[in-house]
């Protein structure tokens, strides 16, 4: 069966367990854009703890707007903050220098909408797990979806995902674990072998 899930900024790891042990993936696209959630952030693993990224959007609360319709605030050089963010965070990590090179079109390509952005993350790091994964877009939005897993509440930022199993981290010895950061925490820290630790948890915690 089908994940029903929202593409978001850098997707955290349970997004990728849900959809990588589903059938397949549709991304809703049909819905209310609505703020505080990780449609437009990503956390990380900074010196000082966890660290949010969050790609400014214009967007009026009073007016409904469709996901797909969201326009990214381009005033602020986000891109480079973010880089300069990940760079600090996981310059140290194994295998930073391997992927950061893939993840460049990224920071260097100006995206409108927070949608496209949003998806252009899913394919290189699906790229960079190496993971195959048939994705597809809803077109009309279903409140209680047919014939799909609903994994829509993912994108709260409230979400825990407390029982995903402990890999190393750069900064464990000050922080400890944190779970259920953006998957490039996994990536920089796991390399090849983050695809074996997704495909190890349960969606029990999706």
């Amino acid at each position: 069966m089908d994940a029903l899930i929202y593409p978001t900024y850098f997707p955290n790891i349970a997004h990728f367990v849900a959809m990588l042990k589903s059938g397949g993936v549709c991304f809703e696209v049909c819905d209310n854009y609505q703020k505080q959630s990780y449609r437009n952030r990503a956390e990380i693993y900074g010196a000082n703890g966890k660290l949010a990224l969050t790609v400014p959007v214009s967007y009026s609360q009073k007016n409904r707007q469709l996901y797909k319709d969201v326009k990214i605030a381009n005033e602020d050089n986000w891109q480079l903050q973010h880089l300069k963010s990940l760079q600090s965070a996981y310059s140290m990590s194994p295998f930073f220098e391997f992927y950061i090179d893939d993840l460049m079109p990224l920071f260097e390509t100006k995206f409108d909408y927070i949608l496209d952005l949003n998806l252009k993350c899913f394919e290189i790091l699906t790229d960079g797990l190496q993971l195959e994964l048939n994705a597809t877009k809803s077109v009309f939005f279903e409140k209680k979806p047919l014939n799909k897993s609903d994994f829509r509440p993912l994108v709260k930022r409230n979400y825990e995902a407390n029982n995903l199993e402990h890999y190393t981290q750069v900064f464990t010895e000050k922080h400890g674990f944190i779970s259920n950061l953006s998957v490039l925490d996994l990536l920089f820290n796991e390399g090849p072998s983050a695809e074996l630790y997704l495909t190890r948890q349960s969606t029990e915690l999706c």
